[in-house]
Formats: C-alpha cells, sequence, structure tokens
C-alpha cells in the first residue's frame, strides 16, 4: 500500500501501468484524454486522499474503471462525444427546451415514454429528465430517490435494456435523456448498506455507522434537521443499537465520501449510466456529500473537490456526459458548484422562487435585483430555469438582499408561505403546505403551476400568471424546463392523501398523472387548456427564432414602476440589436414613459406577434402581462 506522491509524472506512470495490466493496451484515444486530464484528478485525489495509505492504489483502480469502461463504450456514444466536443456550447442554444416527468405517472412506464416521444417533438423538447426510475424500496421511496440499485431499473417501469433503447430513440429524435443520479445516500436495502451493516469486508465504510450516540450527539450540535417528521437529528438507530448517518428520510443513508472505495464506486456507477446513453445526471443533493465534525456539514470545500474529481473521470471516459446541480441552499452557495469542471448545468432555484414571490406580492424588485446581482455565470455554464419542480418551492433568497429593499426576511418568507396555501386574505392560490416545523415556523409550499397560479381558483389572472412565469423562465437564457402537464394547466391532484405511501408527503399533489382529458383538449380554445397549451407553445416558437435568447448574458433594464421587471439580451457587437424583456407582476395595467426607452431607435417589434412598436408612444404592460421586443441602442 502506497500513499499519493508529490510527483504526479510517477503517479501517472503507475496508474497508466495498472490499466494496461487489466485492459491489454490502451486505447489511443483513451490515451490522450487520460494524459488530458490525469494530473488534475491526481491533484484532487491527493487533497481527498493523500494521508491515506491506500491512496495511489485507489486511484490507479478508478483509471482502470475508467479504461474499461471507455473500451465497452458504444461507437454511438463515441460518436456523441465527437460531436459535444465540436459544439460544447450546445446547451446554451436559444433551441433547448426541457421537460420532466415521472415515468409512471406520466406515461405508465418506459414503453409508454417512448410512445410519447412525437408529442415531445411537438412541444420542441430538446431534454428530457425522467425522475428517479432505479429499483428503491416498495411503499415510501420519497419518490424513488432511496435508491437501491443504479444499475437497475424499477421493474413496474421497464429494464435496463429498455432504457439504453429509449435513450437512443430520443437521440435520433434530438433529445437528450437525463436522470437523477442520487449522489448523498442510497436506499437502506443497497446492496452496499446491508454489506456495510453485516460489516462485510471492503463494506464496513462504506456509510459512517457509530457504536453509540458520542459522534452523533457531537455531529448533531452543527447540522441541521432537515426532515422532523421522520426522524429527529441526522443519524437513525440501527436494529443492532448503532447509530447511522441519514440526513433524509430514515431509509437513505448518507455514503462515506472519506472512503476512496466509495468514490470508486460511485464513479464506476456513473460511467455504468453513461454507457446507456444518459447525457445529463442531476447531481441530488451535492450540498450533503462531505462530513467534517463542527460544521453545518453542507457545502463544504471537499464536497466541490468530489464533484471535480468525477468530472475529471468522466472526461476521460465519456466526455459529453454533463452534470447538473441540484443545490437549494443560500444563492451564494449556489454558484460555488457551477463551472466547466464541476457542473456546467444548474438549477436556478432563486429566479423560481422570487417569479413566485413576485406574483405574491405585486412587486418585481427583489427578482430584479436577483436578475440584475446574481444572474450571472461562467462562460461554459447554464442556468435551468424552472416555473416549479417535482419538489417543494422554499423561499432561498438572500436575507441581505430582502434588506436593501426594506424586506425582513422571517415574516416575508411567512407571508409567502400563508400566501401560496390559501390562508392569506384573497390569495389567488391553492398549494399546499410541506415539512410544516411548528417549533421553527418553517415550511415550504407544493402545487402545480395553474394551482399556484390561481386558475384552480377561477381568478381571472390565473393563465395570465402562468404564462408570464414560464415567458421569464424562457426569456432569461440557459434551458428552460416544463414540469410535463403543466403546459395543459393540469390542477393539484388531493387523491395523494387517500394513498397510505403518499398521504404524508404533500409533494404528491402536483405530482398528478398525466392529464389526458386535458391534453385532448389542448387545441380547443374554449378550455383553460387550450388557452395555455396555444399561448405557451406560441412563446416555445418564438424563442427557438431569437439568436439572442441563447446563453445566459443579461443587461439590466430598470423602469420606474416597481411591479415591472426588466433587462436586456444582447446579441453579438455592442451596437446590435437587443431583445428587451418587460414583465409586469401587478394586477393593474402599466403605462411606461417614452423617456425610458431613449436609448434605443423608435422603431421596435414584437418577436412574439411580429407586430412593429413605436417607442416613442411608451408602451402598455397589461395586468400579468410582457414583452419581448427587438430593440436597436441608440449610437
Amino acid at each position: 500500500m502506497t500513499a499519493l506522491g508529490n510527483d504526479v509524472r510517477d503517479d501517472q506512470a503507475f496508474a497508466r501501468e495498472r490499466a494496461e495490466q487489466a485492459a491489454g493496451s490502451l486505447d489511443e484515444l483513451f490515451a490522450r484524454q487520460f494524459d488530458e486530464h490525469f494530473p488534475r484528478l491526481h491533484g484532487l485525489f491527493r487533497t481527498l486522499y493523500g494521508d491515506r495509505d491506500d491512496g495511489r492504489e485507489a486511484l490507479a483502480d478508478v483509471v482502470t474503471l475508467a479504461a474499461a469502461s471507455w473500451n465497452s463504450r458504444p461507437l454511438e456514444l463515441r460518436a456523441r462525444d465527437e460531436q459535444r466536443e465540436a459544439d460544447p456550447s450546445w446547451f446554451e442554444s436559444q433551441q433547448m427546451l426541457g421537460g420532466v416527468c415521472y415515468v409512471d405517472r406520466y406515461a405508465g412506464g418506459l414503453a409508454g415514454i417512448r410512445e410519447q416521444i412525437p408529442y415531445f417533438q411537438e412541444l420542441g423538447l430538446t431534454y428530457l429528465h425522467l425522475m428517479p426510475l432505479f429499483e428503491s424500496p416498495e411503499g415510501n421511496s420519497d419518490g424513488g430517490y432511496a435508491v437501491s440499485s443504479y444499475r437497475r431499473v424499477n421493474p413496474e417501469l421497464g429494464t435496463m435494456e429498455e432504457l439504453a433503447g429509449l435513450a437512443a430513440d430520443l437521440r435520433v429524435a434530438g433529445i437528450s435523456l437525463v436522470v437523477d443520479f442520487i449522489f448523498n445516500h442510497t436506499s437502506n436495502e443497497h446492496e452496499w448498506a446491508k454489506r456495510a451493516v453485516a460489516g462485510d469486508e471492503g463494506f464496513e465504510d462504506f456509510y459512517l455507522i457509530f457504536p453509540d450516540r458520542t459522534m452523533p450527539d457531537a455531529y448533531e450540535r452543527t447540522v441541521r434537521e432537515i426532515f422532523p417528521d421522520d426522524h429527529p437529528g441526522a443519524f437513525v438507530r440501527l436494529d443492532d443499537g448503532r447509530w447511522i448517518w441519514a440526513t433524509f428520510y430514515h431509509f437513505q443513508w448518507d455514503l462515506n465520501y472519506a472512503n476512496p472505495a466509495v468514490f470508486r464506486a460511485m464513479a464506476g456507477e456513473m460511467l455504468f449510466l453513461a454507457n446507456q446513453g444518459v447525457e445529463i445526471l442531476r447531481m441530488d443533493a451535492v450540498a450533503f456529500i462531505w462530513k467534517r465534525l463542527g460544521t453545518a456539514c453542507e457545502s463544504l470545500p471537499e464536497a466541490h473537490l468530489l464533484l471535480q474529481a468525477f468530472n475529471a473521470v468522466l472526461r476521460m471516459a465519456a466526455p459529453s456526459l454533463l452534470f447538473k446541480s441540484e443545490a437549494i441552499v443560500h444563492p451564494d452557495e449556489v454558484i460555488q458548484y457551477i463551472s466547466p469542471e464541476e457542473c456546467q448545468l444548474s438549477y436556478n432555484p432563486l429566479q423560481m422562487a422570487l417569479t413566485w414571490e413576485a406574483l405574491a406580492t405585486r412587486d418585481a424588485r427583489l427578482l430584479q435585483k436577483a436578475l440584475d446581482e446574481r444572474h450571472a455565470l461562467p462562460p461554459g455554464t447554464a442556468w435551468v430555469n424552472y416555473v416549479r419542480s417535482h419538489d417543494d418551492i422554499g423561499w432561498t433568497f438572500a436575507d441581505e438582499d430582502a434588506a436593501t429593499l426594506g424586506i425582513d426576511g422571517y415574516p416575508h418568507r411567512r407571508f409567502l408561505n400563508d400566501f401560496y396555501v390559501g390562508r392569506f386574505p384573497g390569495t389567488f392560490a391553492r398549494g399546499v403546505p410541506f415539512q410544516e416545523n411548528p417549533k421553527t415556523g418553517d415550511a415550504r409550499v407544493t402545487g402545480t403551476t395553474a394551482s399556484l397560479a390561481g386558475i384552480e381558483a377561477g381568478d381571472d389572472g390565473g393563465e395570465d400568471r402562468v404564462i408570464l412565469a414560464h415567458a421569464l423562465a424562457l426569456s432569461t437564457g440557459g434551458i428552460p424546463l416544463l414540469y410535463l402537464g403543466d403546459e395543459v394547466a393540469q390542477l393539484n391532484d388531493y387523491s395523494y392523501a387517500d394513498h397510505p405511501d403518499t398521504a404524508a408527503d404533500s409533494r404528491w399533489v402536483h405530482r398528478p398523472r398525466r392529464p389526458d382529458k386535458a391534453y385532448e383538449r389542448r387545441r380547443d380554445a374554449s378550455t383553460s387548456a387550450g388557452r395555455v397549451y396555444s399561448r405557451l407553445t406560441g412563446l416555445i416558437a418564438a424563442r427557438r427564432s431569437v439568436p439572442e435568447f441563447a446563453g445566459n448574458d443579461l443587461i439590466p433594464f430598470h423602469t420606474p414602476h416597481p411591479s415591472v421587471v426588466g433587462f436586456q439580451r444582447p446579441g453579438g457587437d455592442p451596437g446590435a440589436d437587443r431583445i428587451l424583456v418587460l414583465a409586469n407582476v401587478a394586477d393593474d395595467l402599466v403605462l411606461i414613459d417614452p423617456v425610458v426607452f431613449s436609448g434605443f431607435a423608435r422603431d421596435a417589434s414584437d418577436v412574439v406577434t411580429g407586430a412593429g412598436r413605436d417607442l416613442r408612444a411608451g408602451l402598455s404592460l397589461p395586468a400579468h402581462g410582457f414583452a419581448w421586443l427587438r430593440v436597436t441602442p441608440r449610437p
């Protein structure tokens, strides 16, 4: 057993020799990728595992694994690697559109998803995120986020062979397959978990297991309680009296990434999925993956180093695969996960939450501040912008940002929760609270877009709010993501409370089954489904034709009206046309004075309708209205 040395060349030669012994010889392309990325991987491994006697062998094992995975990578996926290398900014295109759904609830199984490909093409999808579909415990499995195998599909949905076939069909249709990679934990039924509890050699250290409460009590002095309704603290007791780390549900056991054997094992699962045709891995709960006594055990530096190290491995053996960060934390922490070497994509929880905040308050200033100051990303990365997801809405804005506008964060969050769960007088929303903590007053909100926006309540502005929220997600750059069914105004499904497996988790209220009748009415303009579908697909088509919507760059644009959020999407040259986006979150019409547009030539055009606009006349924005205008800056 040998520790990693300071001379990367010696360790590189050792790793290459080990890989060649296992593979016979290294493929020329892999050898080139290995030479390019090994030094970075070596440095990361040395930081993470350099004090271990088995560090050098562990790194060589990872390289050997990557070489074997490359040798088995299908030729069509190697062709995809070359295609992505030739167009590395492919995911920043204005042609991108994402969709997300649960396989069983939307289509019954993988075969049903395959049957929906023509509809996905009709909608314009280029990115399809299938919610957790791997083997998991029966009953409550946290919606599949308690994974029991990364290599077996839930048999009720299909098989791994079907998933690989679906990925191939989606590629032909121009759609990239996205799946969840449950990164922080496994279920207690995973083979690794069973072997760890049994004390099998090589698995004892896959999880964080302690003989008594001494260490759990020490950790719990500084870590927060995530799901108090399920269990107190961060640990659960095993049948034999020992304690195991479980940040989330009691059946989800946290992996111990301080053990390089866990790194190797998880790299193997990623590479396996990459070779099935998965193009993007949604990295679940990335903020929690490293533990250190005396800290909150969230967003520690080692979490970032781990993501970078996994990226280096993937660049060797599946170079086109991307990571998408799921970090619902303070905005300053969210941005830290986003880089070409870490997570190339990231959810944009701040914009999502503040869109709903603006609609409730009829005040766009906090959203405007976020777009002005917190939207920029490093080159080679992109936001995934969404109106709502499978998860709850948490009010993740920065209290310091709110304070600059005279807003006290704690009572403001209480107001937003009350507003969206129907407790505030005159609210248009019909949401349901999730994980309400009576001790702290903390809660989050669940509900479909249509139910939160007022359609369920019969509010006259409901449909306009749905379109306005999506118009913002479609115009701020990156990849806009639709929760499938929202495009036909699906409502909450309260029957979740009648089923024992879902009754305790109110998030199932906004995970209804595919609304077949609403889809049948999507061409009927006399229905909410038809009107929302027609308006939303018109916006999608308009976006695809506007090259300025590619990328993430925004230029702030302010008006005197607190209810109006504004920004510009620049073109190429400084004097080139821009797209001016304006959105009114108020319940009343807003008239914008012509002087506001004095920096532009008088003639503008609406990119949605094609109509011309004379900016000398100012602009009227109806209640919950917006405009995408092509404008020319004055010299």
